[in-house]
């Protein structure tokens, strides 16, 4: 398993069944129950699962309905994701202790090049030498898997390879809690008995026509003739696929310290109809993409706005700021502006919204200027207050009154007296 010079350690992190394993953190009586995360319904989606749901064969991305069939015991939770980010950017933090290189994929997992790092960097000084071999790289990922383990109780898989797409098929073998490396020598073993589906660049498209070919394992595809690849899905899709089902995969790990954009966005159970719910659910989404650019230390130049509405029409809108901005007023407006000005709801209610910005750069880099606007001046004061009881009291500890549910209204049981 020892490396020739220059090769690379690649390390694949994958958090285990990440909302549900926070959520069960969060209330132990859920450990060992099935645990659905998404809204039920004809028009919900599953989020995530933990694995007592999975073995019922509920998945990712299904449709609520057919996860409430298959799994009529479960227990439904709509997922939190505020606690979910706020769980990820400290599990990221400890990333970026291992190696500068980090390279997120989601919210629950993330790429990490090894190579040439000094293990031990996160862990103390147990192993002060660079990282060269993917024994190395799996004490590495000991080390990670003890720590996120230490600082979250929460359990993650990792895979350790000699590139990118080896390293995710790694983490994916023995999951959950698993850790597993895999060598180029290793892929006739662990890689070709696979479905071909496991090869990035195969889908629902794909895949049918492969199988029609009596393609159905990453095997079968390596032992096929490539004239007949090549006519199933073009020479040069084939020459990518077979280059996988050898194990070759040369993309580096891209760091993502250049974050193009920040969004945030919401899917409904019921489609929203009323201006001050939508107007709510803007201010919220805006309110969480602020937030974000405040923790990032980033400033925003463009505000996106994203509604599907129930006819399963989407419209994406832009509208550029006239100067940089990490706060929730100026994006609000912007987005409100958008919807106004350039969305044609009509009779149509809103399925699902979204914010986002982009053209980010540091806030150091936001010009200062003499005349300063005193609702701006409030508005900066205000959310640095908040920040500063969030970080100390958590995220659920203030938040703005126009987003506390109203009160129902108390209905009588018998008619009110008469004067």
């Amino acid at each position: 398993m020892t490396q020739s010079p220059g090769s690379r350690v690649i390390l694949h992190l994958d958090m285990d069944a990440f909302y549900a394993a926070v959520e069960i953190r969060e209330d132990p009586r859920l450990a060992g129950r099935p645990l659905i995360i998404g809204h039920r319904g004809r028009r919900g989606v599953v989020s995530t699962c933990s694995y007592e749901a999975r073995k019922f064969g509920v998945r990712s991305a299904m449709p609520s309905v057919t996860a409430e069939r298959l799994c009529p015991g479960a227990v439904w939770l709509p997922g939190r994701m505020p606690l979910y980010a706020a769980v990820s950017r400290r599990i990221r933090r400890v990333l970026d202790e291992f190696t500068p290189i980090v390279e997120p994929l989601s919210i629950d997992e993330a790429f990490l090049d090894l190579t040439g790092v000094v293990a031990g960097l996160g862990g103390g000084s147990r192993r002060l030498r660079p990282v060269t071999t993917l024994e190395d790289g799996a004490a590495v990922g000991r080390l990670l898997k003890d720590r996120i383990r230490h600082d979250e109780r929460l359990t993650a898989s990792v895979g350790v390879a000699p590139n990118k797409f080896l390293a995710k098929i790694a983490s994916d073998l023995e999951k959950p809690d698993g850790l597993v490396v895999l060598p180029i020598e290793a892929v006739p073993r662990r890689l070709w008995p696979l479905p071909v589906e496991r090869l990035w660049g195969i889908g629902p498209r794909t895949a049918p026509r492969l199988h029609a070919a009596g393609l159905h394992s990453v095997g079968d595809l390596v032992a096929s003739p490539a004239a007949l690849l090549d006519r199933l899905v073009g020479p040069g899709t084939a020459d990518h696929l077979r280059a996988l089902a050898r194990g070759q995969d040369d993309r580096t790990v891209e760091s993502d310290r250049g974050s193009k954009s920040i969004s945030e966005e919401r899917t409904y159970g019921e489609d929203l109809r009323d201006p001050d719910v939508i107007d709510r659910a803007l201010l919220a989404r805006a309110e969480g993409v602020a937030r974000d650019l405040r923790r990032e230390g980033l400033v925003a130049r463009t505000v996106r706005l994203k509604v599907r509405t129930g006819d399963f029409t989407t419209f994406t809108r832009a509208r550029t700021l006239p100067d940089p901005t990490d706060l929730t007023e100026v994006i609000v407006e912007a987005a409100r502006a958008l919807l106004r000005d350039r969305i044609p709801l009509g009779q149509q209610g809103v399925r699902l919204l979204g914010i986002g910005v982009g053209g980010l750069q540091p806030v150091s880099a936001r010009q200062s200027t003499l005349f300063v606007d005193s609702r701006e001046d409030r508005a900066r004061r205000a959310a640095r207050a908040t920040d500063s009881v969030r970080a100390r009291l958590g995220e659920a500890a203030i938040t703005r009154a126009r987003l506390l549910r109203p009160p129902r209204p108390v209905r009588r049981t018998s008619p009110p007296r008469k004067p």
